[in-house]
């Protein structure tokens, strides 16, 4: 049986989507500032036990929210989030506030400009409420850090939220935010979605700009986590723009996500990747899959198998994961590297060891592997997943306990090979575990189609879990 939603004990104005919001604001029968301390007082309320903030800004919230409560008064808000409360990583710069990363070994950084994504949202009104919790660096698919302690899991305290968007994950879950700013560099928006049963989209590598640039490169996207794919559709379109700062972005411009419209099912052509890239599904996961699959045959989508056309990409994924740790580290002042995690100096000490001339080569597989993934979608439309081989992991534990895995990437096999491809990805709950436990649906895109992966992923969040 599942378990009692986090959300079952929100208040009211603290379970509201963007669509629901905006109305109200625009007929005057609520203000942004009721809504702001409302989710303030949530995410003061959740944190003591579950630990989603780092930071949490009431000053800066209400100055916001009054500010968006005149644009609407006067009929000249400035988007269609104006007003909506928002929350963002504690690895993504906000002018003014102290971003941590996680970790000891910096006092942290107290930014004198606003990220790309955050001064597009900024410019479309969202009233930002604090920073959420991840993982020294955001290194690895669960939420602790020694700076912070253990981010918990709203569905069960005991397990992990996933990572490195742990704490968006949460906040999301337990209605403390509508609107969550996350990183995905291997799964880091996907995972934590998946165990905590909310959506969480990977755009389509630069939709998103990103200053400064991550340093485990272009495997790393930011996106949004919301409660419902309409919201998330929402958000991106908010926070995707061109940004001079990040010099990865093409001038080409996206088609916009919003107005949301579910794509019909009847028809889609839907490739089956059941084999995850390491590792493999727990038997409660697979029979929420098939269930999955079962719905969207029944509304009559085409189901064939695929299979991703690579092998070792666990180790092309490493090849490109652990040089970049050991990049953020050599970035690090030396008398300071005693204070980082077992866990990344091990694998940044492994990264460190990468020739130029293995990195090149990997950069090369890297590339045939994606040009072959998008031409997987000339038979398919859309491809769907697990989110994750299994549900939420003990809380502060890499790997489960007598799994025989090393890394956390041994069980994330469904999510960094698409960090790889830089294709979009949406993940929409799909229903419960064994244990209770949320589990999720990935559906992946061509890249460059975000509106189509979350059109469909809307169609899919409308059969109901």
């Amino acid at each position: 049986m599942p378990i009692p939603s986090p959300l079952d004990d929100a208040p009211d104005l603290c379970r509201l989507g963007v669509a629901d919001l905006t109305a109200r604001y625009a007929a005057g029968t609520l203000s942004p500032v009721e809504v702001a301390q409302a989710c303030l007082g949530r995410a003061a309320a959740i944190n003591p036990r579950f630990n989603a903030f780092t930071l949490i800004d009431e000053e800066v919230a209400l100055t916001s929210a009054r500010a968006s409560e005149a644009r609407w008064k006067a009929g000249t808000p400035l988007s269609a989030i104006d007003g909506v409360p928002t929350t963002i990583k504690d690895i993504v710069w906000v002018k003014g506030w102290n971003v941590r990363y996680g970790t000891r070994t910096i006092p942290g950084i107290t930014a004198a400009e606003d990220a790309p994504a955050v001064r597009l949202l900024r410019e479309a009104g969202a009233v930002f409420l604090g920073l959420t919790t991840t993982p020294e660096f955001g290194w690895k698919a669960l939420t602790d850090s020694a700076l912070t302690g253990i981010t918990r899991n709203p569905w069960n305290p005991e397990r992990t939220p996933g990572g490195s968007s742990g704490g968006a994950a949460v906040a999301a879950a337990t209605g403390a935010g509508v609107l969550h700013l996350g990183t995905d560099g291997g799964g880091s928006i996907r995972i934590p979605a998946g165990f905590t049963g909310i959506v969480g989209h990977k755009p389509t590598f630069t939709r998103v700009p990103a200053y400064p640039a991550s340093p485990f490169g272009t495997v790393a996207h930011i996106g949004p986590m919301t409660r419902t794919v309409a919201d998330a559709a929402a958000m991106l379109d908010a926070m995707s723009g061109r940004d001079f700062r990040d010099w990865y972005q093409s001038p080409l411009t996206f088609p916009p996500a919003t107005p949301l419209v579910p794509r019909p099912l009847a028809g889609l052509r839907v490739g089956v990747w059941d084999t995850p890239a390491k590792g493999r599904v727990a038997a409660d996961v697979r029979a929420v899959f098939e269930g999955a699959l079962a719905k969207l045959s029944n509304a009559g989508a085409v189901l064939a198998p695929i299979a991703l056309p690579a092998e070792n990409l666990w180790e092309l994924f490493n090849a490109h994961w652990y040089p970049g740790a050991a990049a953020r580290l050599a970035a690090l002042p030396p008398d300071s590297l005693h204070l980082i995690e077992a866990g990344l100096r091990e694998i940044a000490e492994i990264g460190a060891r990468y020739s130029s001339i293995e990195m090149i080569n990997a950069a090369g597989k890297r590339a045939q592997f994606g040009a072959d993934f998008d031409r997987l979608f000339d038979a398919c439309d859309v491809i769907v997943s697990p989110a994750v081989a299994l549900t939420a992991i003990e809380a502060g534990k890499e790997v489960p306990d007598g799994s025989g895995l090393a890394r956390w990437t041994e069980w994330a096999g469904f999510s960094y090979p698409i960090n790889l491809s830089q294709s979009p990805a949406s993940i929409v709950p799909a229903g419960f575990g064994a244990d209770g436990l949320p589990v999720g649906l990935q559906l992946i895109g061509r890249r460059g189609d975000d509106a189509g992966v979350l059109a469909c992923a809307a169609s899919f969040e409308a059969l109901g879990v």
